[in-house]
């Protein structure tokens, strides 16, 4: 799945677990050839929500995606804090 795709399901988790959370979303959707369109800056920028929400403790890449888009998470992210360990009820 693509970042905006993956994000309610990373919300959920987030809501539900008292573990460290990573996310490797797809660089978008594919296209119809099956290749992946979706630029680094354009990745960074739907991942934003997920640092900015802290959802997250760790952010990586899957299908489509390059050193590039890695890259550009990890400027985006530069600065800002993990996912915090809240110690919180898990509900079932």
């Amino acid at each position: 799945m693509g970042a905006r795709q993956l994000k309610p399901y990373v919300e959920t988790l987030s809501e539900h677990s008292n573990s460290y959370i990573s996310a490797y979303p797809n660089a978008g959707l594919p296209n119809e050839f099956g290749e992946y369109d979706q630029g680094p800056e354009a990745m960074a920028s739907e991942v934003r929500s997920y640092v900015e929400d802290g959802l997250v403790n760790i952010l990586g890449g899957c299908c489509g995606t390059t050193p590039d888009h890695i890259q550009a998470m990890a400027e985006m992210a530069k600065g800002s804090k993990p996912r915090s360990l809240r110690k919180q009820e898990v509900t079932q």
